[in-house]
Parts: structure tokens; C-alpha cells; sequence
């Protein structure tokens, strides 16, 4: 009886580790070019579009927007959303519904929404490429993020077409989509005739160096056009690990002052939008380091949530709500002026 049962104990195991020998297998990363690529998006239909004018999403609608009143358009990119580690695909196809739930749900109602009093928002879904991409480029990450760009070049090129009609162009972006924001801006605006209908380009989340762009430069003053700001926000005194290789000598904007000043007081802070759909004024203090912004712990009955955090790239945009917002209006008055 107990040899019996030794046996059947082996079997056991022999079996268990067979079940996690694929398992194992069925989560290697496929090779990019082995994997079926998403449906290419057809953004002459409507429902390619998180956002357009015509079909704005409840979150937006909560705003008094005037839509028709606005004189300018605001093309946004998303940042990346698809982050977990056990979706292998390379990039989302943009009829995925928990995919399109995020875009609504949390980019456009905490990001793009800082821009919904100035434009008309112009936001296309994209075949999105996985977070792995950025540290995976060699294999497979490149590619992934190429075809994501193909895609939100394609929607530009049917925007430009189909909706703009010569009006000035705001380009907000942030993370991933400022990745595809600079190369939308070197393809249609950097010595280009579109230059003269850029406004401006809010493009935080990633990097960028002052020489990144041969006409387009970056702003140091709130009432300046033509340009892009850029910024990365971490915790005060803390420098990210990768911080030589990638922020060091980047461009960094104050987002409450807009110039060259190297901090700003908490009480200069117009509001951060929470996930409780609240603003909050007066809540940060920013210094500007050598690359990458630095921000006091905010100052808000929720401040427990976030002690301790040392990287606030999510918060990048929703943490300057309404100081984005005031300044891009700024913006806009000051391109019709000139």
C-alpha cells in the first residue's frame, strides 16, 4: 500500500510539473513578427474615435463646453494604458472594449479634459503598443511601437482632411503618446507649412532634449507659441535610476509658472484633479532639477494615498489640471494676438 501510494505521489508531481512546464511555455513573449497584428483602424468611421466633437464621452459633458464657440482644435494622444505583464500581445487592437473603457474612463476624463474649455478634442483610439515595448525594444518593442505610431499618423493625416479646416492645432500628449507626439510633430509641423497653425505642443511623460526639433522650440514663457513643454514629475530629493541615461540635461517646464523659474510656491498652484473628480488648488510646490521635475508631497485631505510614492508619471497631467488649462488658454489668446 505505502509503495502504491509512493507512486501515485510521484505521478502527482511528475504531472504538476508538466501542467507549469507549459504554463511556462504559454507565457514566453511571442516574436513580434510570429503574432498576429490587429486590424488596421479605418478613421473615416466614427467608432475609430474616442473623441470627436460630435460624440463627446459623459466625463467631458459634465464640463460647460461651448463646443462650437472654441476656436481651436486640440489633437491627444493617450498615454500607454496596457500594462499588464500577462497580456502578451504587442498591441491592442482599438476594437478591445477594456482597452477603449481605460481610454474614456481615465485619460480623456483626467488628462484631456484639462484642454476640453479651449478646443474641440480630436482623440483616436490606436493600436497601442504593451508597456514591455520600451524594455523590449530589439525584440519586438520597436516594431510594436512603430505600428502604434502608423496609426495615430493615419488619423492625423484623416483629421487634417476631414475636420480641420485650416484651424489652429493644439498637440497634448502624454508618456507613450508624446512618443508618438514628437514624431508627429517632426512629420507634420518641424519646417513645415502646419508650423503656422501649431499653438502648442504639451507633450510630458517622456524625455525630450532642447535640440529635439529643428523649428519648433521649446517655450519658456506662458504666453509664447508655436512651441512644446515638456515634464517629468518625481518626488522632491529623489533622482530615478535611470535618471543619467534618460532625464539627465532633458528640458523641463515649471507647469504652474511657465517661465524659467526654478520653483513656485504651493499657493501659485491652481488645482490637480483627483480621482475623485475634485479639484484641488494650492497643493504643490515644484522645483525644477537638471532633467526632471521635482513636487512637494501634496497638500489634500487624501495626501495618505500617496506617501511614499517616489514617480508621479500618472500623474503628470491631472496633477496641473487647472494650470494646464488657464495656460493654454493663455496660449490661445496670444496666437490670435500675434
Amino acid at each position: 500500500m505505502f509503495k502504491i501510494k509512493g507512486i501515485w505521489l510521484k505521478i502527482f508531481f511528475a504531472a504538476l510539473f508538466f501542467v507549469e512546464l507549459i504554463s511556462c511555455k504559454s507565457n514566453v513573449l511571442p516574436v513580434f513578427s510570429t503574432q498576429s497584428k490587429p486590424q488596421v483602424p479605418n478613421y473615416n468611421n466614427e467608432v475609430t474615435w474616442a473623441v470627436l466633437p460630435s460624440n463627446y464621452p459623459k466625463s467631458l459633458l459634465t464640463f460647460e463646453v461651448k463646443i462650437d464657440s472654441l476656436p481651436v482644435d486640440v489633437f491627444y494622444i493617450y498615454p500607454t494604458l496596457n500594462i499588464k505583464k500577462r497580456d502578451l500581445r504587442w498591441n491592442v487592437p482599438v476594437e478591445d472594449e477594456i482597452q477603449n473603457e481605460k481610454v474614456i474612463n481615465t485619460a480623456v476624463q483626467f488628462q484631456a479634459s484639462a484642454f476640453v474649455n479651449v478646443g474641440k478634442l480630436y482623440v483616436p483610439y490606436y493600436r497601442q503598443a504593451h508597456l514591455r515595448s520600451y524594455s523590449n525594444m530589439e525584440n519586438g518593442g520597436s516594431s510594436a511601437l512603430n505600428l502604434a505610431y502608423s496609426d495615430v499618423k493615419n488619423a492625423f493625416k484623416i483629421y487634417l482632411k476631414k475636420y480641420n479646416k485650416g484651424r489652429p492645432i493644439i498637440i497634448a500628449a502624454h508618456s507613450q503618446g508624446t512618443t508618438h507626439a514628437i514624431r508627429l510633430l517632426k512629420d507634420f509641423f518641424d519646417g513645415k507649412p502646419l508650423k503656422k497653425q501649431l499653438v502648442a505642443a504639451y507633450i510630458p511623460g517622456i524625455a525630450i532634449k532642447k535640440d529635439e526639433f529643428s523649428t519648433i522650440d521649446f517655450m519658456t514663457s506662458p504666453t509664447e507659441v508655436g512651441g512644446f513643454v515638456s515634464w517629468n514629475t518625481f518626488k522632491k530629493n529623489y533622482y530615478p535610476k535611470n535618471y543619467d541615461k534618460l532625464f539627465k540635461n532633458a528640458v523641463v517646464t515649471n507647469p504652474i509658472s511657465w517661465n524659467s523659474n526654478i520653483s513656485s510656491d504651493r499657493m501659485d498652484h491652481k488645482g490637480f484633479l483627483f480621482s475623485n473628480n475634485k479639484l484641488y488648488e494650492q497643493a504643490l510646490e515644484v522645483f525644477v532639477k537638471d532633467g526632471i521635475l521635482w513636487i512637494s508631497l501634496p497638500h489634500f485631505p487624501y495626501k495618505i494615498f500617496v506617501l511614499g510614492k517616489k514617480s508621479y508619471h500618472v500623474g503628470d497631467i491631472n496633477l496641473f489640471w487647472e494650470d494646464i488649462n488657464e495656460n493654454a488658454l493663455l496660449r490661445v489668446k496670444s496666437y490670435f494676438k500675434d
